[in-house]
């Protein structure tokens, strides 16, 4: 049985790829969800006719209800729309692909109401991962992954009887628009050149954040939260093809990888069909066509992102959320032409090393730490 499915930022990257998923395989949109964008949600209603739509921005709301007034959907909008629609059981999974903090409390309400969830919102796990994973042991949620590096374990993980024999995970990397740079090649980019991701079309924030590497950082926090990992057994290595997604070792040095052209479609379906295997409308790998595969250590030093998310997990508590907080607001200011590149990685720094790793009571504490982050940033500039 085909599921019905609701999407929270259907009109974002990784909700249109979901929709072409769903449309390539006549599956039932239930909810749609999208933060600022009418015409785009507008279509997509008409196209889909879910029972529900909901417009993030509440400034929107009157223009996307007098849009949809002819067709017979409930009209949403702001954060309890997006809890409405999360805590909506008629739906058999909820993707949750909005960008930033803004998908933590969604996916929390979803894990209480019993709805299982395709997660492309990295920072629920980041800053509330203590929180989210608790929670869903206890309603007996599923979370699968839709990023393609936390999918490719996944499905390497599949069948695998013993997770103690499990002796790391190796994420890979693309390495961004900027690999290879040096601190003085960075010092005066662009915006427009650090947008300019080699192989990936995501939106402006997954993209500078690709850039800095902290979109790898954060995967890393990530990748430890969905497979009980210490951080120790977490690795990273750049392959800029992006061919091989991640890969696994076992206790006696085997490695097992997951292939497949850079196509997001492929963990999409993967998240929302499992444990079937549909035929995929992505283009089927040809390795002769590939040529060499390369593999680099990363750069720790140059992107410093990576190292502050893996410090903020092995420090623990709030860090996380601090660090991910203030990347936020500082990705906001180099898009703004406010900070330079590498001003990034030394403001996300600062705020995880003086955020104290105070222990996850609630997410009142996760959103104190996320706004306290943001106004170090803030302040700091000037």
């Amino acid at each position: 049985m085909k599921k019905a499915i609701s999407i929270l930022g259907s009109t974002g990257s990784i909700g249109t790829q979901s929709l072409e998923v769903a449309r390539s395989h006549e599956m039932q949109i239930y909810a749609l969800a999208a933060n600022r964008n009418v015409d785009a949600l507008v279509q997509q209603a008409r196209e889909f006719l879910p029972k529900k739509v909901c417009i993030f921005e509440t400034e929107k709301y009157a223009e996307l209800k007098q849009r949809l007034a002819d067709l017979p959907v409930q009209v949403l909008c702001g954060m309890e729309g997006l809890c409405d629609i999360a805590s909506d059981k008629n739906a058999d999974i909820l993707i949750n692909s909005v960008v930033g903090m803004v998908g933590l409390l969604p996916t929390l309400t979803a894990i209480s109401a019993g709805l299982d969830i395709a997660l492309a919102n990295k920072e629920t796990l980041v800053a509330g991962g203590s929180l989210v994973m608790e929670q869903a042991a206890k309603k007996g949620v599923r979370i699968y992954p839709v990023d393609s590096e936390h999918s490719a374990v996944f499905q390497c993980l599949y069948g695998c009887t013993d997770h103690k024999q499990l002796k790391r995970i190796i994420l890979t990397a693309s390495g961004g628009p900027f690999f290879g740079k040096t601190k003085e090649e960075l010092e005066h980019v662009t915006a427009k050149q650090a947008l300019n991701h080699p192989n990936w079309n995501m939106g402006a924030k997954v993209t500078i954040d690709s850039a800095t590497m902290m979109n790898k950082g954060l995967e890393l926090i990530e990748a430890a939260w969905l497979f009980s990992m210490p951080m120790e057994q977490l690795d990273v290595v750049v392959h800029r093809e992006s061919i091989i997604h991640s890969l696994i070792e076992y206790q006696d040095n085997s490695v097992l990888a997951q292939l497949g052209v850079p196509d997001m479609r492929i963990p999409i379906q993967y998240a929302i069909t499992f444990p079937q295997r549909y035929p995929s409308p992505c283009k089927q790998l040809d390795l002769t066509e590939c040529g060499q595969l390369s593999f680099y250590k990363p750069d720790y030093d140059t992107f410093r992102c990576l190292n502050a998310c893996r410090n903020a997990f092995m420090r623990g508590g709030l860090t996380p959320a601090a660090t991910n907080g203030a990347n936020e607001e500082a990705v906001k200011l180099f898009l703004q032409g406010r900070i330079d590149f590498l001003a990034i990685g030394d403001l996300v720094t600062q705020a995880m090393e003086r955020q104290k790793p105070e222990k996850v009571t609630c997410i009142e504490d996760v959103l104190e730490a996320d706004a306290s982050a943001r106004r170090f940033v803030l302040d700091t500039i000037g």
